[in-house]
């Protein structure tokens, strides 16, 4: 009877092919809970991308463009809470827009060289984490400055210092610090450099925010993003650049929407889609011509070019 039932299931296994039961379902498409089932991840505009505009202005443009989220810079709120706005109201202004605030630009010489500096510059640092925290924003950028040559940079020294700096946010304010590089800044320039000092920084909280356009004219390159694991990324900020000027005059001020340079954007998102990043991706620009534009259509021409660039991935 064993035997017979054996005979029976393997004579029912061949025949299935044959019968098309056994074919290998059709592998479902990523799922993509964001703008519309465009993106899988929300979309945010840094406000630099419309800089002139004013910031119930630019929460307003980000909201019609259909933006997710908005990161606004430090500057601007601390303006808005001195000019005697309501920091809580303007949080519930952003989020009645339908946004949320990932992450504010930023912590400036958030590192300094010396105990007595760092110190000091802690009291700049509180204030920008106490008003990040208050509209409701996840993260606050981290900058290492001020600027020093390499060999005065001790990445012990910074990675430390950084540690710090997230006890502080997320114990005092409820807000968890990321590192940023940029490229006038040796020691903390690259996706390497600031992956050691988070890394060394020894935290479970501790994370960076990668630019593409740092990266490119950083000398990272774009490969080491699939080194890194999705949740070690806060935030990741998107645009492009063109082929000219040469890499080496490239500034902030040439930044282009995405799709319209030379960078490898599909790479970057797949790369950030296979090692499980689930953040944003944030649309930051400081393009002059862009300002002298209509700037909610700037808002909207960005979003519908990120979104092609995201589509044209794959992802």
């Amino acid at each position: 009877m064993q035997r017979r039932s054996f005979l029976m299931c393997g004579a029912a296994t061949l025949a299935a092919p044959a019968l098309g039961q056994v074919s290998s379902p059709e592998p479902r498409p990523a799922k993509r809970p964001y703008q519309r089932g465009r993106s899988p991840w929300p979309i945010c505009l840094d406000t630099a991308t419309i800089r002139p505009a004013t910031l119930l202005d630019k929460i307003r443009f980000a909201s019609e463009a259909g933006f997710d989220a908005i990161e606004p810079w430090e500057g601007e709120i601390h303006e808005y809470e001195t000019s005697g706005g309501n920091l809580a109201e303007l949080g519930k202004r952003i989020k009645d827009a339908g946004l949320f605030v990932p992450s504010v630009i930023g912590l400036w010489n958030a590192i300094p060289p010396t105990r007595e500096a760092f110190d000091a510059s802690l009291v700049d640092s509180r204030r920008r984490m106490r008003q990040a925290a208050a509209i409701g924003a996840q993260h606050i950028q981290t900058i290492p400055q001020p600027a020093r040559p390499w060999r005065e940079f001790d990445p012990f020294w910074g990675a430390a210092r950084y540690r710090e700096l997230l006890e502080i946010g997320l114990n005092d304010y409820g807000i968890n610090p990321a590192l940023v590089f940029v490229q006038f800044l040796e020691g903390a320039r690259t996706l390497g450099q600031a992956s050691q000092l988070a890394l060394d920084a020894d935290h479970p909280k501790a994370k960076i925010i990668p630019d593409v356009f740092h990266m490119h004219i950083g000398g990272s390159g774009f490969n080491g993003l699939r080194c890194l694991r999705g949740d070690f990324i806060a935030i990741f900020q998107i645009n492009d650049a063109p082929p000219e000027p040469p890499l080496k005059q490239l500034e902030d001020k040439h930044r282009v929407y995405p799709g319209d340079g030379v960078l490898p954007l599909g790479q970057c998102l797949r790369d950030l889609k296979t090692i499980g990043f689930a953040g944003c991706i944030s649309l930051e620009l400081y393009n002059p011509t862009y300002w002298e534009s209509d700037l909610g259509r700037v808002a909207q021409i960005g979003l519908e070019k990120t979104l092609a660039t995201i589509e044209a991935a794959n992802v």
